[in-house]
């Protein structure tokens, strides 16, 4: 297993960051201008939009009318479980790669599934307008999971969709800023306007209305440009499937291990999570598994299990494929219905990790550890933020409102805006690389808090925030934790814009569904298994040295992002590709 410039060049659809030329160019500011007024990048802007709404309606702005609905805190926890779908999308990706919908395959073969999973959720979304929280949580949990289904299932499509249609104009990295901007968007619009509308209205109107946004959303996305090279790709993609059987491909008798290997852990996974859906929805209150322990204990190994091992088995295989073990010597037509069932589950479930790893060569390491450790200090103190501003900092509920709903998320849209303003000049590795290094140094601002904060406050004074603040009623203190979280969102927007950059280019376009819901899903691995340990380490020593652990930790992301970065570089170098984005 080699890195090769061989295989980059022999699979024109893998998107390589090295080899890929026209994505490596630095554009500047008047391609800049012109991928901004790009028709695909309107809807990328859209799609994110789209994404964004039903995933904060459904497991954020719920809880509020629900709250005033006066529905037990023990009644709404069940309603954690509905994240799991965003948890574990890319178990049924493979799907979405594979099948059309009867009677929607004319819209194209990403559109079919974003317009039907977006019609669906404004249906649902009106229809969970018409519901009383209190009286109908059953009904109100079952459209929920279903929402958080086909939210999680657009999710994927979208995403495969900007790998598909990224070019030299509408470039990948221009893309994933705006789609990220769109998120955001949405996530005030489902949140803060929506509370603004309620407080003035009624919930159920505030659904209804937003279901009807949804449902224009679904009718805009029918005119959304289909990836010019679908139809080429399928055409390839059944190339790809009769080759399975040509001279010098693995013997069939090792697929079907493989596969039966594979499937029998998906299959584990998509059971394990089902039936505790299940359990949480039918159960009565005091038999309810405990979704947050289900997240932490088992999410890990469901990754491990669908993702890290398969990966395993992929490189074994293309290995094996590559040394000319264990392939056939001649070809081997298929003789029956379940060669085909093989053939097809293979092509499904293993070729696009071993694409991927054969794409890559030795080189996945770099990627996958890179993937793993970047976000790990986002993940990490998701749990932990609250309980720091709230009980450890002793701020009220309305300043840290203040300082991280409304000024953070303005914080985190700059962030992601300046991301992508910097992808245009300098390049998406050193973007990336930027975005580790100040993600992982943003945690030393809330180390300064833990010891008082003397850094933040004169931060405050010094810039004139701190009597900006209290000319609008606030006070230093709230300026030291506003200064705080606008330094730590500011480099999260950067950082996150970075990573979906990334991870959309190093997908291939004939398997870009698969590739990137397994990639996006590590993100969260490593901050899930670290919470625990962390969590007894404040218990015992306080914040602060947790603070400085984390931002040693997430220094492993910036090595590693250094170490990919000089990779590309000798590999476009060896390519003979002069401007190299990075």
């Amino acid at each position: 297993m080699t890195s090769t410039i061989n295989e980059a060049e022999s699979n024109p659809d893998a998107e390589t960051p090295a080899v890929a030329a026209p994505r490596a160019q630095k554009p500047g500011l008047r391609k800049l201008l012109a991928s901004l007024g790009n028709r695909k990048t309107a809807y990328m802007l859209l799609f994110g939009f789209a994404s964004g709404l039903p995933y904060t309606l459904l497991l954020s702005t719920l809880y509020a009318w629900m709250s005033d609905a006066e529905v037990d805190l023990e009644t709404m926890g069940v309603f954690s479980l509905i994240g799991l779908a965003f948890a574990f999308k890319f178990l049924w990706s493979p799907l979405l790669d594979r099948i059309d919908i009867p009677g929607l395959r004319r819209l194209g073969h990403r559109k079919q599934w974003i317009v039907s999973a977006q019609a669906l959720l404004a249906v649902i979304l009106v229809m969970v307008s018409q519901l009383d929280p209190s009286g109908a949580i059953g009904a109100l949990s079952l459209l929920a999971g279903i929402g958080a289904f086909a939210s999680a299932t657009q999710d994927v499509v979208m995403d495969a969709w900007r790998v598909d249609v990224a070019d030299e104009v509408a470039t990948i990295d221009i893309l994933s800023t705006v789609y990220q901007f769109g998120w955001r968007s949405a996530v005030l619009v489902g949140g803060a306007l929506a509370l603004f509308m309620a407080e003035r209205t009624s919930w159920p109107v505030v659904y209804a209305l937003l279901g009807g946004v949804m449902a224009l959303v679904g009718f805009a996305s029918i005119f959304a440009p289909e990836p010019a090279q679908t139809t080429a790709s399928l055409t390839a993609d059944d190339d790809a499937l009769r080759g399975l059987r040509d001279p010098g491909q693995l013997s069939p008798r090792i697929r079907g291990w493989a596969l039966a290997i594979v499937g029998m852990l998906w299959a584990w996974a998509l059971v394990t999570v089902g039936v505790f859906m299940v359990r949480s929805l039918s159960s009565d209150t005091a038999s309810r598994p405990d979704s947050v322990d289900f997240i932490q204990n088992m999410g890990p190994v469901i990754v491990i299990a669908t993702v890290i091992v398969p990966v395993i088995i992929a490189a074994v295989l293309e290995n094996w494929r590559r040394k000319g073990r264990h392939v056939l010597a001649q070809t081997a037509p298929r003789s029956g219905g379940l060669d085909s069932f093989v053939d097809q589950g293979y092509r499904a479930l293993i070729l696009p990790l071993t694409e991927f790893v054969g794409r890559l060569g030795w080189a996945v390491i770099i990627v996958l550890t890179l993937v793993l450790f970047y976000r790990f200090t986002d993940t990490v103190w998701g749990s932990f933020a609250y309980p720091f501003y709230l009980g450890e900092l002793q701020y009220s509920k309305d300043e840290v409102a203040i300082a991280s709903k409304f000024f953070g998320v303005g914080a985190l849209m700059l962030g992601i805006a300046l991301g992508g303003t910097l992808f245009s000049f300098i390049g998406r590795m050193p973007v990336l690389l930027l975005g580790a290094l100040t993600a992982a140094l943003s945690n030393l601002l809330y180390a300064d808090l833990a010891l008082g904060g003397a850094t933040m406050e004169a931060v405050a004074r010094f810039t004139g925030f701190g009597a900006l603040v209290e000319s609008f009623g606030g006070d230093l203190r709230l300026a030291k934790l506003m200064v705080a979280i606008a330094g730590e969102n500011l480099a999260g927007g950067l950082a996150g814009a970075a990573l979906v950059a990334y991870l959309s280019s190093i997908t291939a376009k004939g398997y870009s569904a698969v590739q990137y819901a397994l990639l996006s899903s590590l993100t969260f691995l490593i901050g899930t298994l670290g919470r625990g340990a962390l969590g007894q380490m404040i218990d015992e020593q306080g914040y602060y040295p947790v603070f400085i652990l984390t931002t040693l930790l997430g220094f492993v992301a910036v090595v590693f992002c250094v170490i990919e970065w000089v990779r590309q570089f000798r590999l476009g170098a060896r390519a003979g590709v002069t401007a190299v984005n990075g």
